[in-house]
């Protein structure tokens, strides 16, 4: 229990409740005075406990529990640290430490190093020094043989090859691949004046054979019929074809003309004359006639459709 805390305060009690009688109400105060009466020295006992409790947490336990904080931190860190410490130092590093340095370290560097540093500085390194000897000697003898050889295969080809080419081609392909380019230049020349002289008399002779004998043909017989045709035969049938047709529009126009002059005379002789609306004077009640502006009553309306405009 937390002696600190100040105690909640309570609500008074009602002690008129709504809702109950008189008789419920006397027996209740008496009831409730006999029940204060005994919890008053309770309460009292229980305050002056509680107090007590307080007192003595404030001024004796709190200090003598920090006390025994503060004794049990210096234990720790003045004692229990530096034991623990040694003690884990003692008991897992210097054992190690011992082990690697005065076990380990000496074994490997005498029995391990040692005798391979020997091996490899008094038998490694003569025997790689003469195995390295042996291999740059056979690497030079096969570098002289392969120089050797290759320079004389040069030799020969230069000499058996390349030579014999050379003289071929300055003493005999050189002087005949001109020669033969400058025959080909000179035949190709001739050739086209050969081909250029051809083109002109054939072309002289396509015009002596067909040119002249059908410019002649069209400017005698052509020419002529052309202006005759068109002269004495299209000018007057297209003249002959325009008039027609205007006659033939005017027929159609006359034929026209008389169908519907047949038609409004027949729609007269079944429907009669068109009337002709009367003027009226003003409309006094508001009636309207179909067909005029104004309106009166007992006016017969006029038909919407004119005779006139479905003859």
């Amino acid at each position: 229990m937390d002696l600190d805390k100040t105690p909640v305060p309570r609500p008074a009690p009602q002690y008129y409740e709504p809702g109950e009688g008189c008789l419920t109400t006397a027996i209740r105060i008496p009831v409730r005075i006999v029940v204060l009466v005994l919890v008053v020295p309770v309460r009292l006992v229980w305050d002056l406990l509680a107090a007590g409790a307080r007192a003595l947490h404030r001024s004796v336990l709190r200090p003598v529990g920090r006390g025994i904080a503060l004794a049990c931190s210096w234990l720790y860190e003045s004692v229990l640290a530096p034991v623990g410490w040694f003690l884990g130092r003692a008991l897992f590093v210097w054992p190690w430490v011992a082990l690697w340095r005065y076990v380990l370290v000496p074994v490997v560097h005498y029995g391990l190093v040692v005798p391979v540093v020997w091996l490899y500085r008094s038998v490694l390194t003569p025997v790689g020094h003469g195995i390295a000897w042996v291999l740059t000697g056979i690497a030079k003898g096969v570098a002289l043989t392969a120089v050797g050889l290759w320079t004389g295969l040069v030799w020969l080809l230069v000499t058996l090859l390349v030579t014999p080419l050379r003289w071929l081609h300055r003493a005999v392909l050189a002087p005949v691949g001109r020669e033969i380019a400058d025959a080909v230049g000179v035949s190709w020349r001739i050739a086209g004046q050969i081909s250029r002289a051809i083109g002109r008399a054939l072309k002289w002779l396509a015009w002596i054979l067909v040119g002249q004998p059908v410019s002649w043909f069209y400017r005698a017989v052509c020419t002529p019929v052309g202006h005759a045709v068109r002269d004495h035969v299209w000018a007057p049938a297209r003249k002959a074809a325009v008039e027609t047709g205007r006659a033939v529009g005017n027929a159609l126009r006359s034929a026209g003309e008389t169908v519907r002059q047949v038609r409004r005379d027949a729609w007269r002789a079944l429907a009669g004359p068109p009337r002709t609306a009367e003027p009226v004077k003003a409309p006094l009640d508001g009636a309207r006639t179909l067909g005029g502006t104004t309106t009166v009553p007992g006016a017969v309306p006029a038909p919407e459709i004119s005779l006139r405009k479905q003859v």
